[in-house]
């Protein structure tokens, strides 16, 4: 059996150990990449962009309750929860904002959320094919209960044990990262932390379009949206009005990271140098 050593620090909240990547760099700006959902190791999932940017960036990874080396952790989802423990960890490990964040898809109500509730913590928001309120417009409760029934009998049956089941990718990963990241996968995949998210994303949903958006330099990196729903796109050319930002659509999928790191470097690299 693999031993899990997480590359990061482990924080304490709530007497849980949270897992914090950072590469400690002394540059003027921070990206702080905040998961999508039940991806099993952020800290291997991103490392084949952050990896490009981390010479000229300070680059830290949150690894959320039950996501990489953190405690699987039966705790709250509603989206000031979820805001608050992301800031308790990175205020923890003593990184010092402001902060520019890089949410992947569901994590961008997290980014949109910090942002309204605390604006001068939040530089810019960089989004990777992020969700935002208008992504749920169009699901139902019934979905969500399909989705999480579906998550339960693939854990139950162990299905995410069976080669290529799960999406994982081995892009920038040395040996070592590779066997880390599947462990990881193994223990973390389909587990309590991402079931109780999809039970509370609707309503998070709704506590952000309550309030205002907030003004905010964006950009946003979108897929193609075929693996997500017909309204993807439309959405993200919505959303991009509302924010002002400039949107860079690729003929890929959801996980646009794998394929577009060269090319999102180099716009990622152009945006923050154009910041105030």
């Amino acid at each position: 059996m693999i031993k899990l050593q997480p590359n990061g620090k482990l924080v304490t909240i709530n007497n849980h150990n949270l897992h914090i990547y950072s590469n400690n760099n002394n540059c003027e700006n921070t990206l702080v990449f905040l998961a999508g959902s039940a991806t099993v190791a952020p800290v291997y999932d991103f490392k084949i962009l952050y990896e490009k940017l981390s010479n000229n960036f300070n680059i830290v990874v949150i690894e959320k309750f039950g996501y990489g080396y953190s405690d699987i952790v039966d705790t709250a989802c509603d989206i000031d929860s979820l805001v608050s423990i992301n800031r308790e960890a990175i205020q923890k490990a003593n990184i010092i904002g402001p902060y520019i964040l890089v949410p992947h898809s569901m994590s961008g109500l997290e980014a949109i959320r910090w942002k309204q509730k605390y604006p001068n913590e939040i530089k810019a928001i960089i989004g990777i094919d992020m969700a935002t309120p208008l992504a749920y417009e169009n699901w139902t409760e019934n979905k969500i209960k399909d989705t999480i029934s579906n998550f339960n009998l693939i854990r139950k049956l162990k299905l995410h044990y069976i080669p290529k089941i799960y999406p994982l990718s081995n892009r920038g990963l040395n040996k070592e990262e590779i066997k880390q990241q599947k462990a990881l996968m193994k223990r973390n995949a389909f587990n309590k932390c991402y079931i109780n998210e999809a039970n509370a994303v609707l309503q998070n949903a709704k506590t952000i379009v309550a309030e205002e958006y907030p003004t905010c330099p964006t950009l946003l990196f979108s897929s193609n949206g075929e693996h997500i729903d017909k309204f993807w796109v439309y959405n993200q050319q919505k959303f991009a009005d509302i924010m002002n930002a400039k949107l860079i659509t690729y003929d890929c999928w959801h996980y646009i990271h794998y394929y577009k790191s060269e090319e999102m470097a180099i716009e990622i690299n152009e945006f923050i140098k154009e910041l105030v």
